[in-house]
């Protein structure tokens, strides 16, 4: 058995709303395999794609170490040998409408009949039930219906979308979790489960505080961009770019008093005009007269440094500030290099991707190899469910 989860398998047939998700068992070392249409999964024609090859480089990414299978699911020989997979497997991962795995004859109850300790879990926009359960769905329609992209954006401004699928991956990161827990019900019981996951609500997770300010203070979050909604707090330029800095907001008093130290001790011009107990009024600190006179004292200071300075006596003198960091940068930090977190693809050269966000000491997550071409393991796979029966025990073993 290789990685925490050898000897698992687990059958993934949801392109975007899951692929993602059976990348964390294949990192974790399950036998992850990829059920794909004869024309391939959406994700494998989706840009960006590289320039000199023309990867899809989001198909490798979420598919790396898995295995392919080309099925028909409109043939009844393909739906008959999907069904001998799924009484092989652990988990099976789809994300069709509700009501169509079960209209082909292969929905969670069928599926279980040959299989009880199946897990089965279905990532859709909106769940299995409700008004909303056949509705299309996107990325962008459930940050929307989710209620987060009112809160992105400039407060004069239209709402923005954050870079990426994100509510794509809040999809398949809860679908992960919940397929964990149910998993291990699984193990225990030898009975499976049917794991709805919503992708609306999964957005809807994210919105932190603002359900409680609109029930507790009747007040409605609004956008507040770069500058945050109090003063001292935001994203301000500096001499190579941009810095994030907390001054006030979680433990403010000793942070404000920490800043305001550090500007009079670096000479900036103008500090006295932070001084005074209105500073250390929340009710002050959230008027817009605030909010420009410490950007008018912070900004010509920061001009004149560079982030990295910045983030580094602020860190000596225990401030939460840091630098606005682009992606070419991020690829260069040398904490993330010296952790391993940007890792090769055995297989596939030149292409390098983000690693596993954890570290199991004993079962570390590896990638294990390539994405695999369309169809590339179906005869692999075919004879495979054509052996006598594998209990499914041994095959953990």
């Amino acid at each position: 058995m290789t990685g925490a989860l050898g000897g698992l398998r687990v059958i993934d047939m949801a392109g975007p709303f899951g692929n993602y998700c059976g990348k964390l068992f294949a990192d974790m070392g399950a036998d992850v395999i990829l059920v794909e249409p004869p024309e391939g999964a959406p994700t494998r024609h989706r840009p960006p794609l590289d320039s000199a090859e023309g990867r899809p480089f989001t198909f490798l990414y979420e598919n790396a170490g898995k295995r392919s299978i080309c099925l028909d699911l409109g043939t009844a020989a393909d739906r008959a040998h999907l069904r001998r997979l799924a009484g092989t497997a652990d988990l099976l991962v789809e994300s069709r409408k509700p009501g169509v795995m079960a209209g082909i004859g292969l929905g969670p109850e069928v599926l279980r009949a040959d299989n009880p300790a199946l897990v089965f879990t279905s990532i859709t926009g909106f769940g299995q039930t409700g008004p909303y359960a056949q509705y299309e769905c996107e990325d962008i329609v459930a940050l929307a219906l989710g209620g987060l992209l009112t809160l992105a954006g400039e407060p004069d401004g239209p709402p923005i979308s954050a870079y990426g699928f994100q509510a794509f991956g809040a999809a398949n990161l809860f679908a992960a979790v919940a397929s964990m827990v149910a998993l291990t019900t699984a193990e225990l019981t030898g009975r499976g489960d049917h794991v709805d996951v919503s992708m609306q609500e999964c957005v809807a997770m994210a919105l932190e505080n603002a359900a409680q300010f609109y029930d507790l203070e009747g007040v409605v979050r609004k956008r507040t961009g770069s500058r945050f909604a109090r003063a001292g707090m935001g994203v301000f330029p500096c001499r190579d770019g941009l810095i994030f800095l907390m001054s006030a907001g979680i433990g403010a008093n000793q942070f404000w008093f920490k800043t305001l130290d550090w500007l009079e001790e670096a000479g900036a011009d103008n500090v006295e005009r932070l001084h005074g107990e209105e500073w250390l009024q929340d009710a002050f600190l959230y008027t817009e007269d605030a909010k420009r006179r410490f950007a008018e004292v912070f900004e010509p200071f920061a001009a004149h440094h560079d982030a990295q300075a910045l983030y580094e006596e602020g860190q000596r003198r225990r401030l939460p500030i840091c630098p606005v960091r682009g992606p070419s940068e991020t690829l260069k930090d040398d904490h993330l290099a010296a952790r391993g977190f940007f890792v090769d693809v055995p297989g596939q050269a030149g292409l390098k991707m983000p690693g596993a966000p954890y570290i199991l000491s004993a079962t570390p997550a590896a990638v294990k190899g390539p994405a695999p071409d369309l169809g590339q393991h179906t005869d692999e796979i075919l004879a495979e469910l054509a052996e006598p029966a594998m209990d499914r025990g041994r095959r953990r073993q």
